[in-house]
């Protein structure tokens, strides 16, 4: 339990108290623990390290407490927040959709340096997002590159919701169209697109029970089928006839399928110019294919 001794605790004494108990849930329990009473605290986490001495009163600890336990049982932090940043944005999140993650910036950034490359002259710039989930990749690119139009599919009715959410709170909701779709939108209401972007499932079936984020995660988001291909197989073999003429598509992949996305890339765009970006890692982590 966070106890109020002697009437209360500083943040300091919180935070080691905190510590101690999500080293037990958490790989960065220091970090958990900050965000945490930052969150309780309505402040921002610098203000949290800033003031070790200040006080905490005793009305704070029975909200801190459930906070707390929800951690200790496993559930995600940004679940708990209900938001979690990303790309510069702050994002509604809800167990309904994969949480955004960093390495997903490298496919926004390389989507929004390339849209605005094309430059005001080109006729209208149409973006698909395939499996939207929480709407961060295409928020993102409609508020860094105003004018575009954007449709962003998701087979999940609940992530569509949150994406809708999420839209009119960053004020782009007048150019992304959500619709339910498997992955691609109907050919007969869908023009070619300038640009797809994707970051499919692809964790494979007979490993997925051994990531930790298995079971508080939607399995939806993550299951990639057997090999962790399946999805990028099906998107491949749409993706040719759904692109304009000098399109782009960007699909962020798991580390160890490089060669593998490489070769069935090949297979599905024998024309194109084809390239595997590494992340900060070094690991192979977003396709490009530029036809």
């Amino acid at each position: 339990m966070v106890t109020d001794k002697a009437g209360g605790q500083t943040i300091r004494e919180a935070l080691d108290g905190l510590i101690s108990r999500l080293e037990k849930t958490s790989d960065v329990p220091g970090l958990d623990a900050q965000v945490l009473l930052a969150r309780l605290l309505d402040r921002p986490r610098s203000w949290v390290l800033a003031h070790p001495e200040a006080p905490l009163t005793g009305n704070r600890f029975a909200a801190l407490e459930a906070l707390v336990a929800r951690r200790e049982g496993g559930e995600p932090l940004p679940y708990i927040l209900g938001t979690w940043e990303f790309f510069g944005l702050e994002f509604e999140v809800t167990p309904d959709v994969l949480i955004p993650r960093p390495e997903t910036e490298l496919l926004v950034e390389q989507a929004i340096n390339w849209l605005r490359k094309l430059g005001p002259g080109r006729r209208e710039l149409r973006v698909l997002d395939v499996g939207t989930g929480s709407g961060c990749i295409a928020i993102s690119l409609a508020v860094n590159v105003p004018g575009i139009s954007i449709t962003a599919t998701d087979i999940s009715p609940a992530a569509l919701k949150v994406a809708l959410c999420n839209a009119e709170k960053m004020d782009v909701s007048g150019c992304i169209t959500f619709l339910e779709a498997d992955l691609f939108p109907n050919p007969l209401i869908s023009d070619p697109f300038t640009l797809i972007v994707a970051n499919p499932p692809y964790i494979p079936t007979k490993t997925l029970h051994k990531i930790p984020v298995y079971g508080r995660e939607p399995t939806l988001a993550l299951n990639g089928g057997s090999d962790g291909l399946a999805l990028i197989r099906r998107i491949l073999a749409k993706a040719p006839n759904r692109l304009d003429s000098g399109g782009l598509l960007l699909m962020e992949i798991e580390a160890s399928e490089g060669p593998a996305v490489y070769s069935l890339a090949s297979d599905a765009f024998t024309k194109a110019r084809i390239h595997l970006h590494k992340d900060l890692a070094g690991h192979d982590r977003l396709l490009e294919v530029q036809v």
